[in-house]
């Protein structure tokens, strides 16, 4: 071989390996990058995803709706009225001048108002729209401060002569004010109220050219009965108003946003969850500046379901004129207030109740059934059945020990203490006889010996432990609901207000209703027990959660709203009947107040009075504190079987010898019977 063909075959033998270096170098690139590919797609894709998800689309909600409240027969008290919207929703870069920019082109085409516009809302428009020349009378100095410290320098800068606006600028900067105070993807509205076909036409032409502007559907609350129990209802703040700092962090835990529009107070405010509804679900996706590119509805939302009250709006109608009636007739010159509750016994459904202030000055009538729930009397007399049955439950009486003597008793350092009805004699009276005459002695001496005390011979001391007494009254008290908080569906109420005693006299004079105070709820809670035979239920206003069917009305039923139990009197059957029994003689007892209302009724009544004497703490300043007397009446019927229990308190009455509550329950009754 000579030396040409040994150099060729060494050449020759060198090409395949430097091929095969080659490429096996390329494979183990291109494995690499399979497997790298294959772990950022399996491995960490869904991770990956995310982040072009939460960077490019972005979840955007729209209110729906907010559900409807109804009376126990269907009627609207509470509606919605639809109305136009247009809205603006911020890109994730929008800048001031491009808002301000926006803002002066969309106030060509609506009008909203600008009455709330400040000085400093000018300034902010004035400073987004004119960068450049604001920037240009900053120091060097200046220009290097803060973004918080150099604006406040830039406010400073701009003139009176700059934010000297034409009636278009003022408008523009209303409008920027608005959309300056939308967070980054939020949906705001620009005007929702009294927006004309006019302005939605304009807009909706415009769209392209307005950066974020969209034209909507929103609703504002309407009452048809107008005022009618609109304080229980509460309200709905507004977008400006959002959640209530006192409620921000618990609504942000439950996905609100800060501007949505909640129930502030009462029925609004407990059924909130229930109300809302569920928002419309948006995805929009941004580019790479931030701008806006599309919007997908992907949920258009649930309307919020509907609250089916226990009221009847034709009896509530009723006993708000009865309320009305009686304060504009005046037959007292102190009174200024009524209060009227009407429950069923027999699940604590409210059926009507109301409350009535008028101004004694000019005579304006306006609604204060709030003061059910958290205005406190001196009931006096009325409460007399729990005294009756804390007998019967402390064991102090019973069915063959229930007599007592009624007179007039004095003790060591209390004033004299007689009954109404017998001043200066004697009288034996068992407990029936005890409620029929409304014997304060009766109940004094049931105090007494729960108290331990069974000596009761004049101007000896009162021989009991006061606050143990005391205690003890308030514990069977409070099975009636005397004292401690009802149970309503509502947010909040008065638990009532009781009284610190400094002479055990005083715990003598709560066993006749003269010491501890009492919401008028407070004392139609008592009553249903007192009817029903000792079962207190919660009052409450709503029976039935509904949705919505696909008109808009009353669709099926999500919930119903079972009575509650808050507890069972720990009595006898007999012990309740003898009460009822007095309750009777009360109405039917001819020697009785109460005979002319309910004697020859057409349906048995059973009730009892109450004066409570007080103290003025009405608005007439000048009699502020005077001694004054409430009247109270609690009432059931038909006696046998009641399916209805009624409340009255009338507060501040200057003359002890007008009673008007027992007209008052007659009225009430009547109304429910339809006897008018």
């Amino acid at each position: 071989m000579n030396k040409k063909n040994h150099e060729f075959k060494k050449n020759k033998s060198h090409i395949p390996f430097r091929l095969n270096l080659l490429f096996f170098i390329v494979f183990v690139l291109f494995s690499t990058i399979i497997i790298r590919l294959g772990y950022l797609q399996i491995i960490r894709g869904e991770e990956f995803e995310a982040i072009v998800r939460r960077t490019e689309t972005t979840l955007i909600t729209q209110t729906v709706p907010r559900g409807l409240i109804y009376d126990r027969n269907g009627n609207v008290l509470v509606g919605n009225e639809a109305q136009h919207a247009i809205t603006y929703t911020r890109g994730t870069n929008d800048s001031a001048a491009s808002m301000a920019e926006t803002a002066l082109q969309l106030s060509d085409m609506i009008e909203i108002d600008d009455s709330g516009l400040s000085e400093r809302d000018k300034k902010d428009f004035w400073a987004a729209s004119n960068r450049e020349t604001l920037l240009d009378r900053l120091t060097e100095d200046e220009k290097l401060l803060s973004g918080s410290e150099v604006y406040e320098v830039e406010l400073a800068k701009i003139t009176e002569q700059d934010i000297a606006f034409s009636e278009k600028q003022i408008q523009a900067a209303a409008i920027f004010k608005k959309m300056n105070g939308a967070t980054a993807l939020t949906n705001i509205n620009i005007k929702n109220e009294n927006v004309t076909e006019k302005e939605l036409a304009t807009v909706s032409e415009n769209l392209a050219q307005l950066k974020g502007i969209n034209v909507s559907k929103d609703w504002t609350r309407v009452y048809p009965n107008g005022s009618l129990l609109a304080t229980i209802f509460g309200g709905v703040t507004s977008e400006k108003t959002g959640i209530p700092t006192n409620m921000l962090e618990t609504y942000l835990a439950m996905g609100y946003a800060r501007n949505d529009r909640v129930g502030d107070a009462y029925l609004e405010q407990e059924y909130e969850t229930v109300l809302r509804g569920t928002k419309a679900r948006i995805d929009t996706v941004t580019n790479q500046d931030g701008e806006v590119v599309t919007t997908t509805e992907t949920y258009k939302g649930k309307p919020g379901d509907n609250l089916v009250l226990t009221v009847d709006i034709e009896f509530q109608k009723q006993i708000e004129t009865i309320a009305t009636n009686f304060l504009e007739s005046r037959i007292d010159p102190w009174n200024d207030r009524v209060y009227i509750v009407a429950m069923d016994p027999n699940n604590g459904d409210i059926i009507g109740m109301t409350g009535k202030k008028i101004n004694v000055n000019t005579g304006e009538i306006t609604d204060s059934v709030h003061g059910v729930l958290n205005e406190n009397f001196i009931v006096g007399s009325s409460i007399k059945g729990a005294t009756v049955l804390a007998g019967y439950m402390s064991g102090v009486i019973d069915f063959d020990n229930n007599v007592m003597v009624d007179e007039p008793i004095t003790f060591e350092g209390t004033e004299r203490i007689s009954s109404l009805f017998n001043r200066n004699g004697s009288v034996s009276l068992n407990d029936i006889g005890a409620l029929e005459k409304s014997s304060n002695i009766y109940m004094i001496k049931i105090a007494l010996m729960i108290g331990g005390q069974y000596n009761f011979e004049n101007n000896t001391k009162i021989g009991i432990d006061m606050d143990d007494t005391l205690a003890q009254l308030r514990s069977y008290y409070s099975q009636f609901g005397l004292g401690v908080k009802t149970g309503i569906d509502l947010p909040s109420e008065s638990s009532g207000i009781l009284g610190i005693p400094d002479n055990p006299g005083l715990v003598l004079a709560q066993s006749y209703g003269q010491f501890d105070n009492y919401t008028p709820l407070q004392l139609a809670q008592y009553a249903a027990t007192i009817a029903n035979g000792g079962t207190r239920y919660a009052p409450r206003l709503v029976k039935e959660i509904r949705s919505s069917d696909e008109l808009g009305g009353l669709g099926p039923i999500e919930l119903v709203k079972e009575p509650i139990i808050m507890n069972q009197v720990n009595v006898s059957a007999e012990a309740m009947e003898r009460v009822h029994a007095g309750f009777w003689a009360v109405t039917h007892d001819p020697g009785t107040g109460s005979y002319r209302n309910f004697a020859n009724y057409p349906v048995g009544v059973a009730g009892k009075t109450g004066s409570g004497e007080s103290f003025y703490q009405g608005d007439v300043d000048e009699i502020l504190n005077s001694q004054t007397t409430n009247s109270t009446y609690v009432a059931f019927a038909p006696a046998d079987k009641p399916e209805i229990s009624v409340a009255v308190v009338v507060p501040y009455i200057q003359s002890d010898t007008i009673i008007p509550a027992g007209d008052l329950a007659r009225a009430t009754l009547d109304a429910y019977f339809g006897y008018n």
